[in-house]
């Protein structure tokens, strides 16, 4: 992705403007890919159904198109959406003082890529709701697609942005966080989850079960596996000894990089392809998404996994 101009962020300094140009910008680079075609329609307005009141018929549209349509209100909904964010303390590497788009951490790709999201859902008049856990949940607000609620959401997101939270020792549980998400989801909703899943290594049996929890009550589910893929499964670190810290417990560990590189790269790969294969089994789209690579790879999956459903 390209980066925005710095003076713009200054002057416009608001998630919702960078989420605009963020979807924008991904956009206009869709109708030069070899996606042209792909289906971004934002639906402004709907078929006339015979019976209905002529009130708010588009007269203007009628005359263009012979067809009738009427213009959508802000309540009316074509999909239901559920953004789900881990936002443990192992969510705020690489750790930095000042983390924002163009070098992000693990918590900043994500809520950006949240925002994004959130615009082209409001666009498309889906409505969309915001969850956040840590070792339980901490947020958990209504699916709306109001104009009001879309600045609501923004003003929670920009809460995790803070990146003195980094010090704070925020454990993760996955599996009961999405095991209680479930329960509070009363109608079927496309439910999308940035998580590292650290906390789901040595437990994949029991975050699966949460995972099928959610397939149980008929919604679909993408897992978006945020990380620095360069640093957390490469290891792509200079030949010297390093302090490395567990951002959740703070055990320490001395070693240089270089003198388990090989084991450590296995066992990542490893890892990432259990939850690939998993997800697989269980029908959940499973996406690798690199803090250093942009968010096509986030919108992308996304708009197909919209076009299958609606």
């Amino acid at each position: 992705m390209e980066q925005i101009n710095r003076d713009q962020l200054e002057q416009f300094n608001s998630l919702e403007f960078i989420a605009r140009q963020v979807v924008e910008g991904f956009i206009t680079g869709l109708h030069k890919s070899p996606f042209h075609g792909f289906s971004v329609e934002f639906a402004e307005h709907r078929l006339y159904n015979p019976g209905e009141s002529t009130r708010f018929i588009d007269w203007k549209l009628y005359g263009r198109t012979d067809k009738m349509f009427v213009k959508r209100f802000e309540e009316e909904t074509n999909l239901r959406c559920r953004i789900i964010i881990d936002r443990s303390s192992s969510m705020y590497f690489p750790v930095r003082e000042t983390a924002d788009i163009n070098h992000p951490n693990k918590i900043v790709f994500s809520v950006y890529a949240a925002a994004a999201l959130i615009h082209l859902m409001k666009k498309q008049r889906d409505a969309v709701g915001l969850s956040f856990f840590s070792d339980h949940v901490e947020q958990h607000t209504q699916e709306k697609s109001s104009s009001v609620h879309q600045k609501y959401l923004y003003a929670e997101l920009e809460q995790l942005l803070d990146m003195k939270q980094a010090k704070e020792q925020k454990l993760t549980d996955v599996t009961d966080s999405l095991h209680r998400i479930a329960e509070m989801l009363h109608k079927r909703s496309l439910v999308i989850i940035f998580s590292d899943m650290m906390d789901s290594l040595d437990r994949v049996d029991e975050m699966f079960s949460a995972l099928q929890h959610l397939k149980h009550y008929k919604h679909e589910v993408i897992l978006f596996h945020v990380a620095d893929k360069k640093l957390e499964e490469e290891l792509d670190l200079d030949d010297r000894p390093y302090r490395f810290v567990d951002m959740e417990s703070h055990e320490v560990i001395k070693l240089n990089p270089v003198e388990v590189r090989e084991r450590y790269r296995e066992a990542a790969t490893k890892v990432r392809k259990e939850l690939e294969v998993r997800c697989g089994r269980y029908n959940i789209d499973y996406v690798e998404a690199d803090i250093n690579k942009g968010f096509e790879g986030i919108l992308l999956p996304y708009l197909f996994k919209r076009e299958r459903l609606y």
